[in-house]
C-alpha cells in the first residue's frame, strides 16, 4: 500500500522553480542598482570633461594672444564637452578681480542702520561700474592686466537613463567647473570704484 504525502509537505520540499522567484525578487533592485551606477559614472566623467576643458581654456585666456576672442576658447569648451553630451546646453561666466582675496567678496558699503546687510539708500563703493551694490564686486569679462579672473562654465543637459524617474530625482541635471587664474601683464587694468548713496 502506498503512503500519501500531504500536499504541503510536497510543495516545502519542492525546489523547481525556486530560481524563477528568487530572481522575480531580487532583478529590479539589481538592474536599479546597475542604472544608478551608469548614470552616475556618467555624470562623474562629463563632470572630468568639463573640469579638463575649463582649466585649458582659463589658462588660454589669461595669454594676450587669446584675450580679443573669448568666444573661441568657449566654443572649444563646448565642443569637447558636447563630445560626451550630445545636446547639452553650455554657458560661460567670466569675473575679474583685483586680487585672489576679493573673490566673491560684496562690494563695500556703510551699514547705516547696523543690520548687517545692504539696504537701498546706503552708500556703497561701485566697483565694478554697473551703478548698484552687488554681493559678488567682480567685473564682467576677462578684465585688464594682472586682474583675477573666475572663469565658470556650466552644462545642462537631461539624464539618458530613466533611473532619475525611479529615484524621485530631476530628468535635468546642471554640472559647473570654475578656475581662478590671473592674467598677464599684457595692458593697463581700469579700476571704477565711485561711491555711489542709491
Amino acid at each position: 500500500m502506498t503512503r500519501r504525502v500531504p500536499l504541503w509537505r510536497r510543495v516545502r520540499h519542492n525546489e523547481r522553480g525556486v530560481a524563477i522567484v528568487e530572481y522575480a525578487l531580487t532583478a529590479p533592485i539589481f538592474l536599479l542598482l546597475l542604472l544608478g551606477i551608469f548614470d552616475y559614472t556618467w555624470q562623474m566623467y562629463t563632470q572630468q570633461v568639463l573640469d579638463g576643458a575649463v582649466a585649458k581654456a582659463a589658462r588660454d585666456a589669461t595669454l594676450e594672444e587669446n584675450i580679443a576672442d573669448q568666444a573661441a576658447l568657449d566654443n572649444q569648451v563646448r565642443d569637447v564637452v558636447q563630445t560626451v553630451m550630445s545636446g547639452s546646453e553650455v554657458t560661460f561666466v567670466r569675473k575679474a578681480y583685483d586680487s585672489f582675496e576679493e573673490v566673491g567678496d560684496a562690494e563695500p558699503y556703510t551699514d547705516s542702520n547696523k543690520n548687517e546687510s545692504y539696504d537701498a539708500g546706503e552708500c556703497f563703493e561701485d566697483i565694478n561700474g554697473n551703478g548698484r551694490w552687488d554681493a559678488d564686486r567682480g567685473r564682467d569679462g576677462n578684465g585688464g592686466a594682472d586682474d583675477v579672473v573666475l572663469y565658470t562654465a556650466s552644462v545642462k543637459f537631461d539624464r539618458v537613463l530613466p533611473v532619475w524617474k525611479m529615484l524621485g530625482q530631476p530628468q535635468q541635471v546642471t554640472l559647473s567647473a570654475s578656475t581662478v587664474l590671473r592674467n598677464q601683464p599684457f595692458n593697463a587694468g581700469a579700476d571704477a570704484n565711485p561711491v555711489q548713496c542709491r
